[in-house]
């Protein structure tokens, strides 16, 4: 068997260095996606909880809405037609729409803003959508409360998520002041507050994090073998001299 021979490999340490650094990426880019699943369960288990919880009276809640989000919540007040954003960009089955938001003062006096759900975009830019009516007087709803937060953001490989909820926005562009949190419109006593297409529950799935965490050890696998073969395509037998 021909004697192998070592030939000194140029730069190795800076190799490995720049191996080990890629390695430790990996490692973090894992336990980040791990995390990001494990976030992502508990967002479910939480709201899959709060939406088998039954009804309450919004005036019975003035605190601590974290514990109450995505609960259905009854609510009385006045809708206030003159106050209505539209937000752009919202699709249903793939067609273009918006989300219509209400203004709504509860008899409690408190000030909320109230999402009646999806309406289909006009034929053009300069065609209005055809948007129902709110009624006049004090009316009931059932609605989901929901705070500004409530899916999971990050920035990891995208742009970095605004740090404006949706509630700042939107007093911003009305110059009015609200609650720290707003309702999906589920029913309601007048039939026109019935949404054609309510806002819609997030996908309950836990979606594809493990992968993803199980893909960069994976990555990390090769980095090391990469390494090995690169250090062994140094050392050449006797017959290959």
């Amino acid at each position: 068997m021909a004697d192998a021979i070592k030939v000194k490999e140029p730069q190795a340490l800076f190799k490995s260095l720049v191996a080990l650094i890629l390695i430790a990426g990996c490692f973090w880019a894992s336990q980040w996606q791990f995390q990001r699943g494990i976030d992502r369960h508990q967002r479910n288990s939480n709201i899959e909880s709060a939406l088998s919880k039954p009804t309450m009276n919004l005036e019975d809640i003035s605190s601590d809405y974290d514990s109450v989000e995505w609960r259905s919540v009854t609510a009385s007040g006045t809708l206030d037609s003159t106050n209505q954003i539209l937000l752009k960009n919202r699709y249903f089955e793939g067609v273009y729409g918006y989300e219509v938001l209400t203004r709504m003062k509860l008899e409690d006096g408190r000030n909320l803003w109230l999402d009646r759900g999806w309406v289909k975009a006009g034929k053009d830019a300069k065609t209005a959508p055809e948007i129902t009516p709110v009624p006049d007087g004090t009316v009931s709803i059932t609605a989901r409360l929901r705070l500004d937060r409530s899916l999971p953001q990050g920035s990891f490989f995208a742009l970095p998520a605004s740090g404006a909820g949706m509630i700042s926005k939107l007093n911003a562009q009305s110059g009015l002041e609200s609650e720290g949190f707003y309702l999906d419109l589920i029913d309601g006593s007048d039939p026109r507050l019935k949404p054609e297409v309510p806002a819609q529950v997030p996908e309950l799935s836990d979606g594809p994090h493990l992968a993803y965490a199980l893909q960069w050890l994976f990555f990390a696998g090769l980095i090391v073998y990469g390494r090995i073969l690169i250090r062994r395509g140094q050392i050449l037998t006797s017959k290959e001299l």
